[in-house]
């Protein structure tokens, strides 16, 4: 009775690690959804003032990028629509067409996409026609997640784990190491069990992908929403899960049953099956947007099933075997066990560790990132989990042990427990951008680009400046009226002076491109607030001086 006692405990351990590797998912980092694709660039560019209207804008991401239906859009000045036709995906760009025609001011770019890894990439830029305005308000918020989506994809996430635990490490032991005089019932229900997992995880992730995509909530999906998703990367890889996960129900019902009327093609066809389920869980996630996608994506199938291989069997040992296998029958199963489970550990260490350089990128980035800090915890919690199955291993080579099996039993129940928090942080990583990610987005995101209006009771001047740092810079100047239309000038005359540092007034050379716009080109010798003055003759008798200051770093 004390024993059974204690085995209770040891299960409700394990039960307990499950239960909390649900709550670490639920709640772990709960920040707004991440995209985990950046956008590096644009043409014309983020807050970039542009002499006339574009036919066209280009978005440039981190990496390719697909498509959602009405989910760009350009607004004029006057909050009307300024593009026009369909955008177009190509890779890692998409094209928006504009109206022509556009007026002066500052537009509103407002994009939402799937990056390659299934998430949305939303956000907004703006750029200008001959002078900054007011910039359009958008309608909707283009960066909007639903709360309850956020939660549950995770979560679906984890039960999908879970379900390949139940499913691989299982079949594999009823398949090699299970003795024929022990009844099937337990474990057929328990590979069942995680066949449903598996299923409806793949059920739910199709459903939540599309109010994820879209914006909207759990139940404001519609049928178009579905069927954009099943047309996408990520629904055909889903709808194949699906299809190998029933194609494989079939071939199980012999092996379940132990009557000995499965056959080793239909074994080897399952084996094969197993390989392409567990290959679209890479196909889906952070691998395939990897710079090495080929070996992410590989890596990553090698490290799931190397998972669901140790767990399963773990699950087996502490479930059936452990109890009801005799003294004999644990002699020649435990052996083969260990070295199993030493071969998927060993491959399970060097996968991850692959796996988290590829994606963590620099050594900073483990304890400057939340995707770096939560590496680290894995590692951490992998390593006491490690730690229990050498003295597992210690004791099936130890025979002589009194009450073995009994202890061995424990053990593996509470590295069970354990492994039920891992797969719980695993399951967060998913939705956690990697530091690889924010660097590709640092460069792109800053733009040094100063942009100025000067003016007097005629003339409004556009100044622009590019680099605005020490050596070579361009600079752009166009000429308005102040009721911001073109101002043809006739002769255009600039310098640049730095007084605090003793650097008198410098000519500019300028080139006259159209009648009121004109570009030139100056080297700066040092830092500081510079001082520009512009002579802008319009007429004969007609001309302003106007005068500005910029920063130059």
């Amino acid at each position: 009775m004390a024993i059974m006692t204690v085995d209770r405990r040891r299960a409700a351990a394990a039960l307990a690690g499950l239960v909390f590797g649900l709550v670490c998912v639920l709640l772990g980092p709960a920040g707004p959804a991440s995209a985990h694709a950046a956008l590096v660039a644009s043409d014309p560019g983020n807050g970039t003032i542009v002499p006339d209207a574009p036919n066209k804008i280009t978005l440039t991401f981190s990496e390719s990028v697909q498509l959602i239906s009405g989910k760009i859009q350009v607004l004029a000045p006057d909050s009307s629509r300024a593009d026009q036709g369909e955008p177009q995906a190509s890779g890692n760009s998409v094209t928006i067409p504009l109206r022509s025609g556009g007026g002066r001011g500052t537009y509103l770019v407002s994009f939402r996409v799937v990056s390659a890894d299934s998430h949305p990439v939303a956000g907004t830029i703006t750029y200008s026609v001959g002078a900054a305005s007011t910039p359009p308000t958008e309608t909707e918020g283009a960066e909007s997640v639903d709360p309850v989506v956020r939660a549950l994809i995770p979560v679906g996430k984890y039960l999908g784990y879970a379900g390949l635990v139940l499913l691989v490490g299982p079949v594999l032991v009823l398949a090699l190491l299970w003795p024929h005089r022990l009844s099937r019932v337990g474990p057929a229900r328990l590979v069942w069990t995680g066949l449903g997992l598996v299923l409806g995880s793949t059920i739910l992730a199709i459903w939540l992908q599309a109010p994820y995509t879209t914006g909207t909530g759990l139940f404001g999906v519609s049928g178009g929403d579905l069927q954009d998703v099943l047309g996408s990367t990520f629904g055909a890889v889903m709808l194949v899960r699906l299809g190998v996960v029933v194609a494989s129900a079939f071939l199980l019902r012999p092996l379940l049953r132990g009557a000995g009327g499965e056959s080793k093609a239909d074994l080897a066809l399952l084996g094969v099956l197993g390989v392409a389920a567990l290959a679209t869980w890479p196909l889906t996630g952070h691998p395939t947007a990897s710079p090495v996608a080929g070996v992410s994506v590989v890596v990553d199938a090698i490290h799931l099933a190397s998972m669901a291989v140790w767990l399963g069997g773990l699950v087996m040992l502490a479930g059936f075997l452990l109890r009801q296998a005799n003294e004999r029958e644990l002699g020649a199963i435990l052996p083969i066990w260990s070295r199993w489970a030493a071969t998927a550990v060993a491959a399970l260490i060097v996968a991850g560790s692959v796996q988290a350089l590829i994606e963590v990128a620099s050594f900073k980035g483990l304890y400057s990132s939340t995707y770096g800090r939560l590496i680290l915890v894995k590692i951490a919690l992998a390593a006491v989990v490690i730690g229990m199955a050498a003295f597992s291993r210690k004791l099936v080579r130890d025979r002589t042990a009194e009450n073995g099996p009994r202890t061995l039993r424990r053990v593996v129940l509470a590295e069970l427990a354990v492994t039920a928090i891992v797969l719980g942080v695993t399951a967060a990583l998913v939705q956690i951008p990697p530091p690889r990610t924010a660097e590709a987005a640092g460069p792109g995101a800053e733009t040094t680009t100063i942009s100025q209006t000067v003016a007097d009771d005629s003339v409004s001047l556009q100044v622009d400046i590019f680099p605005a740092t020490v050596g070579n810079n361009s600079m752009h100047l166009y000429a308005y009226t102040l009721d911001n239309k073109p101002l043809p000038v006739v002769e255009w005359t600039a310098t640049a002076a730095l007084p605090a540092k003793g650097i008198e007034p410098i000519e500019v050379p300028l080139l006259r491109i159209t009648d009121f716009h004109a570009v030139g080109d100056i080297a700066l010798p040092a830092a500081g607030d510079w001082t520009f003055k512009f002579t802008v003759r319009t007429s004969d008798i007609d001309q302003s001086t106007l005068t500005m200051t910029a920063k130059i770093s």
